[in-house]
């Protein structure tokens, strides 16, 4: 089996790197859509669907924990809440645009994104144990192995072009 010597660097030679970048975007969307529905709401429509999970779990909400939680979701906290998760959705669009774009640091940042998942999948895993959590698991594995081969193409060519350009 022959190593791949050069690297192409149109982003037509990279269909793996661009449903990545479809999933970040996805992530981006999703987040940026969070972060305005925060900003929009404000802290009462969030405190009374939290009083009311509360309740149906049957959790006391007057003089527990979640009571004090639920004090604590005032509009400073939310307006804080929704800055957070708006730049989680730059971040996620950056990383868009990075990937789609063929982009080496975004490779970079993509494996080390995904790889920070794998533990928490792990646990989920051993937690939950089901197909699902073995899926999204199988997900972040697979996106980091293609991250991480794009990088190694990348310096396999780059050491190759250093070596036959004396």
């Amino acid at each position: 089996m022959s190593q791949q010597t050069t690297y192409d660097p149109s982003p037509r030679a990279h269909p793996g790197l661009h449903i990545i970048a479809l999933i970040e975007l996805s992530k981006g969307l999703v987040s940026a859509s969070a972060a305005t529905a925060l900003a929009l709401v404000g802290p009462l429509p969030i405190r009374a669907l939290i009083a009311n999970i509360g309740k149906y779990l049957h959790f006391d909400t007057q003089h527990s924990a979640l009571a004090r939680f639920i004090e604590g979701i005032t509009p400073e906290t939310v307006h804080l809440a929704a800055t957070a998760v708006g730049i989680y959705a730059v971040l996620r669009f950056v990383l868009f645009w990075g990937l789609w774009r063929v982009k080496a640091w975004a490779s970079w940042l993509g494996a080390c994104a995904a790889v920070l998942y794998v533990p928490f999948c792990l646990f989920a895993l051993w937690r939950y144990p089901g197909w699902p959590t073995a899926a999204v698991l199988a997900l972040n594995l697979i996106i980091v192995w293609v991250l991480v081969r794009d990088l190694r193409r990348r310096s396999l060519a780059a050491r190759q072009a250093a070596t036959s350009n004396p």
